[in-house]
């Protein structure tokens, strides 16, 4: 049986993909230090033989930490906090130094252990790389726009350097490292209190309260349902001869803000109204991703509706009450 870490395996997207590979058959390390994440979302995973969790900080990882676990044959590195509001307590705004820490020196750590024991490498990288784009869609060739010093630097340069960290043990050391562009992803598992949008207008149109739109709202965001991301990490991940590549996993159904916000009105009923506050420093205009490349070496493409995939996680929130 084959043995994979999951670094930020206790994340909304890392429990998802930990449950996943479990009933795929493998054996799963979850390595987090549950910063930004919950131990609840791998708490059933714990009742599976094959499921050892670890509280560590990926930066801070060494041998006698995994003395007990079995020698990884792949790693999926997702370590990270990822939220960008401002108001999140889980978000990169929070946490800045951690968020730069844990895309470059955890990358290091992360790389150095899949040399040792000659493990595929996949690094979660985001669409944030792209910063404030210029064009769209955004392909894996864009080089992107990017502030190095805004607020939201610590998060888009950490992973900038982190995929230059993979592609420096890809060229070095012909490690077999592999780099995931992710878009904006919802679902399942995600935390009441990370301030990402989805999480957001979902809790506010459940309380009957004001859904909050951050600028205009004309600004556009493409949503990927939670099971189908995971389907294009593991494509990746397990897809032979893809060593050094860089692909966009994600939705290219663009929405504004404000199309959003009418469609969770409609799916949950609410007649709450839109209220708007200033727009944060450096908040990209656009996302929409380019996924030919992941069609034709992956044959991978979003399945579920937005519709679908909001109504499932209406769901997972009406559960947690």
């Amino acid at each position: 049986m084959q043995t994979i870490y999951v670094a930020g395996g206790a994340g909304f997207i890392g429990s998802n993909l930990c449950a996943r590979l479990l009933q795929d058959g493998y054996t799963v390390v979850c390595l987090d230090n549950l910063i930004t994440s919950s131990e609840s979302t791998i708490d059933a995973l714990k009742e599976n033989e094959n499921f050892h969790f670890i509280h560590v900080d990926v930066t801070a990882l060494h041998d006698s930490i995994l003395q007990d676990v079995p020698k990884p044959d792949f790693i999926f590195h997702l370590a990270s906090p990822a939220s960008p509001n401002k108001n999140g307590k889980r978000s990169f705004i929070a946490y800045p130094v951690e968020t730069l820490l844990a895309n470059t020196l955890g990358t290091y750590t992360l790389l150095e252990l899949a040399k040792k024991h000659n493990a595929r490498f996949l690094f979660a990288s985001t669409s944030e790389v792209y910063g404030d784009p210029l064009v769209s869609p955004q392909p894996e060739s864009y080089w992107g726009n990017v502030s190095p010093n805004g607020v939201r630097s610590v998060y888009d340069e950490g992973k900038r350097c982190g995929e230059a960290f993979v592609m420096g043990y890809v060229r070095k050391f012909g490690l077999d490292g592999r780099i995931v562009r992710i878009f904006n992803t919802y679902g399942p598992n995600m935390q009441e209190d990370d301030g990402r949008v989805v999480s957001n207008f979902i809790l506010q149109a459940l309380k009957g309260e004001p859904l909050t739109i951050y600028g205009d709202g004309s600004q556009t965001r493409s949503f990927c349902y939670v099971d189908d991301l995971v389907n294009g990490l593991c494509a990746f991940m397990f897809g032979e001869g893809l060593k050094g590549e860089v692909i966009n996993i994600g939705n290219p159904n663009e929405k504004t803000i404000k199309e959003f916000a009418t469609i969770i009105k409609s799916l949950i009923a609410t007649n709450a109204e839109i209220v708007y506050q200033d727009l944060p420093e450096d908040d990209p205009k656009q996302r929409k991703p380019d996924i030919s490349k992941a069609k034709k070496l992956l044959s991978w493409e979003p399945r579920v509706s937005l519709e679908e995939g909001i109504e499932k996680t209406v769901e997972y929130f009406k559960n947690l009450k």
